[in-house]
């Protein structure tokens, strides 16, 4: 059955525009063709075609103009750019310019016509965003999200935004403020929606596994290897994969995905065939991505690619105006995950929640409703249902700190500082390594390094981590 889409295709050499028209034609689109980006301009208005194919490199006015000028025009075409060999940094630049995807030359057909159904499939997904749009305006919940504060919209307005394109995402924020929300979300509004989510933490796997688990291998490619097994990337073939702590990622894999990520071809280790990728990756981190390029952690060149968008989690304390709906949110979560009839929070309650700071985000949040729920034999939660000391900082009147405080003399260094902080940070949690890295704000990986880096003498049979 023919593809009713319009395809124009923009492109200053005869030879390359003729044989392109010809081969999206004979795919069932309906084509258009011009010779540079003013042609195209008049194309596309008198036209309005739904996606523009367009080269670089032209004459009057190039490929980047063209697509700034459509984006002043407020034209809705998915813009699919053509580079040379070695031309990947203005590729890049048209994809922050909001560029749907772009193709390397000489142009891969099989690429290609997976490029143009997945931009057919966005303009549906367009269509049912608008829907979305008018919930989120009326209700303050976008996907899992939820939140009527100025941050949480400005947030949302980026979500939409950049959902439907095909574009790498750098998501950020303090741990358990929600980053794998957010991605699982930029996926559900996407046109890959009905493919694979797969979400790999970086950090929770061994430097010698993390190879074979993101790029797959063959049989008898290391030992161990008995059989045959698809990566991460095969698995969410034609979807979504989140890289989360991606600074974790050791060095040399990370070049090894710059060079999946450039050429979308991708081959197992042990094998000697390449095979092509259609993935679109996003990458969560809860450092600061730039401070990981000078301390030598992240690539400079992947952090470029990755971060053609990036979208900031801000931490719980700058919206608390936000923690009533997503209490009220949870409770219709939690009810449903424990057969409980909990209708709402008592104000003492909630006026002790909003006053919190919440150092674990969303996450620390989340975790206390449900201890609520599942204690409470009521119908509404009441303060009395709240962590002992929740939220209590108890300074005796000998001016000494409590037991959860931390003293560091005047002149310590920082190295010192730190290590007394995270010590204390352990002993508070019995020895918990996970929940200790969650309250530091760090990965576990992190944590177990300076630990080593400590020559700290935790006893391996501390209580086990839940």
């Amino acid at each position: 059955m023919a593809n009713q889409e319009k395809v124009l295709i923009v492109e200053d050499e005869l030879h390359a525009l003729t044989g392109l028209a010809e081969l999206v034609s004979g795919w069932g689109y309906r084509t258009d063709t011009a010779r540079d980006g003013l042609e195209a301009l008049e194309r596309v208005q008198a036209w309005q075609p739904g996606i523009v194919v367009t080269d670089l490199k032209m004459p009057r006015m190039d490929g980047l103009e063209l697509l700034e000028r459509l984006n002043e025009l407020n034209e809705k075409q998915a813009v699919v750019v053509l580079t040379a060999q070695g031309s990947i940094e203005l590729a890049v630049e048209a994809m922050k310019m909001g560029a749907y995807d772009f193709l390397q030359k000489p142009v891969d057909a099989t690429r290609l016509r997976t490029i143009l159904s997945n931009a057919t499939r966005q303009r549906e997904t367009e269509r049912e965003l608008e829907v979305t749009r008018r919930k989120l305006r009326d209700t303050g919940v976008l996907g899992p999200l939820v939140g009527s504060s100025k941050k949480m919209q400005e947030l949302f307005a980026l979500i939409e935004r950049v959902a439907p394109s095909n574009v790498s995402v750098l998501i950020t924020g303090e741990s358990g403020t929600g980053k794998e929300l957010v991605a699982r979300t930029l996926h559900e509004l996407s046109p890959r929606k009905s493919k694979p989510f797969v979400a790999v933490n970086c950090a929770a796997i061994p430097e010698t596994l993390i190879e074979s688990e993101i790029f797959g291998h063959e049989k008898g490619a290391f030992t161990g290897a008995l059989e045959r097994r698809a990566g991460c990337f095969e698995l969410a073939e034609e979807g979504t994969l989140l890289l989360d702590e991606i600074g974790e990622m050791p060095i040399g894999t990370q070049a090894k995905l710059l060079r999946v990520l450039e050429e979308r071809k991708l081959r197992r280790l042990g094998s000697k065939v390449e095979s092509p990728v259609d993935v679109r990756v996003l990458a969560a981190t809860n450092k600061e991505p730039e401070t990981a390029v000078e301390d030598g952690h992240l690539r400079g060149d992947l952090y470029y690619r990755l971060n053609v968008f990036n979208l900031q989690m801000p931490p719980l304390r700058e919206h608390k105006e936000d923690i009533p709906s997503i209490v009220d949110s949870m409770l219709v979560d939690m009810n449903r995950k424990h057969n409980r009839r909990v209708s709402g929070v008592g104000s003492e309650m909630m006026s002790r929640l909003v006053a919190y700071d919440w150092p674990g985000n969303v996450r620390e949040l989340r975790n206390t409703i449900e201890r609520a729920v599942v204690l409470s034999m009521e119908d509404q939660l009441e303060a009395h249902h709240l962590p002992p000391g929740f939220g209590v900082r108890t300074v005796r009147p000998s001016g000494e700190v409590d037991s959860n405080a931390i003293q560091v003399k005047v002149g310590a260094t920082v190295d010192e500082a730190e290590q007394l902080l995270i010590l204390k940070t352990l002993e508070s949690t019995g020895n918990n390594k996970t929940r200790a890295a969650e309250k530091l704000g760090i990965s576990l990986k992190t944590l177990h390094n300076k630990l080593k880096e400590y020559g700290s003498s935790i006893d391996s049979d501390a209580p086990q981590e839940q």
